[in-house]
């Protein structure tokens, strides 16, 4: 199957969060399966300079007002899933981030970037490919490639079928009702039952509307976004589409994320022989500052620093623990008042609080393996994928039960227990789990059974793939099943 990917973002060339891992591992375990998987993205500086080897295999101009853009093939390192990436030097070769600027502004121009990435991937879904190859399915992920259904609606068929991906639906791309005409939207697309949304052009809710199946990153997630105010004023649209929504829960990149051969730690362990976890903590407390106490519980952290992610609940909750004896390590960035009072943390607290407010791929590994227990108290969580991380680590997770994580972790209060699981999203649910898995750490033997549950439970891509696999054919069927 011709399979296009595209996509705003691809660890290891660029990333801002969970999309990019994704991106990177998908496509390779769908290529692992015989597919024929190419993934489309933004030539950004990063990227540009990444990919060494790169050559040109086609000129053209996606917009007939618009100046002419390049497309690149390339691979990508170690899996070699083959690259299509857009150049177009004037929007995406720039300082900072690939949707922000150095002091946190959105660029002004994204409905463009985005606009662009979405036309190029439709015409590569079409007759009007500008190469010698046209995919039969395109997976579009989230607002920045929502506008591809509304292309390919637009072209005469024979064309791809498309799935989209929700990776987070409060994400929308909604913007203002004008960048409709500059990106070729015709009018008769502007309407409730099409790309506007409350006034606005939605680049979603075009993703939502025209393309073939929909699809979201966990199954309790596509349920929370049809039944719940967790839609964000898509419920509706959804409810309507509910028969062509699905959930599939991620899986992780296992020869990245394995702690026997993980090039970021100090030492090695695995589910047979854990003595090498103690020495990464070790190694953990060392740099980070911390007291080096091979009994104090290392609570973990890797975030970013939102209202989302329930890290207010956890700033209330930290104090009663810390005097008890339980250490911190936080690595994350995000809201600044979040980011000052996790400082301000840090400095009430020196030798038992470490807060890094950067993106450090080296660390976040090494606290994964180094922590004792990893918190991810998420309001809501679409899947998440560093509780996956933390059970493979053996670091046993404190999770709400949301989203992917309710369908990711098993409580410890059950057989085959991989984490500690709490419902109401507030302080006490919180504080109190936290304390109970804290006890389960000093409770060797009990602890241990949990971490090697968590270390043996298959978090692969091998079964999401051949899901995905399934319902690319379900899209491509000519009537819905």
């Amino acid at each position: 199957m011709r399979i296009l990917f595209a996509t705003s973002e691809m660890h290891p060339l660029i990333k801002t969060g969970g999309l990019a891992d994704v991106s990177a591992s998908l496509p390779a375990a769908l290529q692992a399966l015989g597919q024929d998987v190419r993934v489309l993205l933004p030539g950004y500086t990063q990227v540009l300079d990444a990919l060494k080897s790169k050559k040109v295999v086609a000129t053209f101009k996606p917009f007939e007002d618009q100046a002419e853009v390049r497309l690149l093939s390339a691979k990508m390192p170690v899996t070699g899933v083959p690259l299509y990436v857009l150049d177009a030097p004037h929007y995406y070769c720039r300082v900072a981030g690939p949707y922000q600027y150095h002091l946190g502004g959105d660029w002004p121009d994204n409905p463009m970037r985005f606009g662009l990435l979405s036309r190029v991937a439709a015409m590569l879904g079409s007759s009007s490919s500008p190469v010698n190859w046209q995919a039969e399915l395109m997976h579009c992920n989230d607002w920045q490639t929502g506008l591809v259904p509304a292309y390919l609606h637009l072209e005469q068929e024979p064309h791809a079928k498309t799935v989209m991906a929700i990776h987070n639906i409060a994400f929308q791309g909604n913007f203002d009702h004008e960048w409709a005409k500059h990106l070729h939207l015709p009018q008769s697309l502007y309407h409730m039952h099409g790309v506007e949304f409350h006034g606005h052009l939605s680049f979603l809710k075009a993703g939502l509307q025209y393309a073939d199946r929909i699809v979201t990153v966990s199954p309790t997630y596509a349920h929370e976004i049809q039944a719940t105010e967790m839609g964000y004023g898509m419920q509706g649209l959804l409810t309507v589409r509910s028969a062509q929504v699905s959930g599939i829960l991620n899986g992780i990149d296992e020869d990245e994320w394995n702690p026997a051969t993980d090039p970021h730690l100090s030492a090695h362990y695995d589910e047979q022989d854990l003595s090498g976890k103690a020495q990464v903590k070790q190694a953990l407390q060392q740099r980070l500052g911390l007291e080096v106490d091979a009994q104090a519980p290392l609570l973990g952290v890797v975030s970013r620093l939102t209202y989302q992610k329930g890290l207010d609940l956890l700033l209330e909750c930290l104090p009663i623990l810390l005097d008890s004896g339980a250490q911190l390590a936080v690595l994350g960035s995000g809201d600044a008042e979040f980011e000052r009072r996790y400082q301000l943390l840090a400095q009430r607290y020196a030798g038992r609080v470490s807060v890094t407010t950067r993106f450090d791929e080296p660390l976040s590994h090494q606290i994964m393996a180094g922590a004792d227990i990893f918190l991810m108290p998420s309001r809501f969580e679409p899947c998440g994928l560093n509780q996956m991380y933390g059970m493979r680590y053996g670091t046993p997770p404190v999770v709400r039960r949301t989203g992917g994580l309710a369908d990711s972790v098993t409580n410890a209060s059950l057989d085959g227990g991989t984490g500690f699981v709490f419902d109401d999203p507030g302080v006490a649910a919180l504080q109190q789990t936290i304390k109970w898995a804290i006890e389960c750490y000093r409770d060797a033997p009990a602890f241990r059974r949990i971490q090697l549950n968590g270390m043996k439970k298959d978090v692969s891509w091998r079964h999401s793939a051949q899901l995905y696999l399934e319902l690319y054919k379900a899209s491509m069927a000519k009537q819905d099943q």
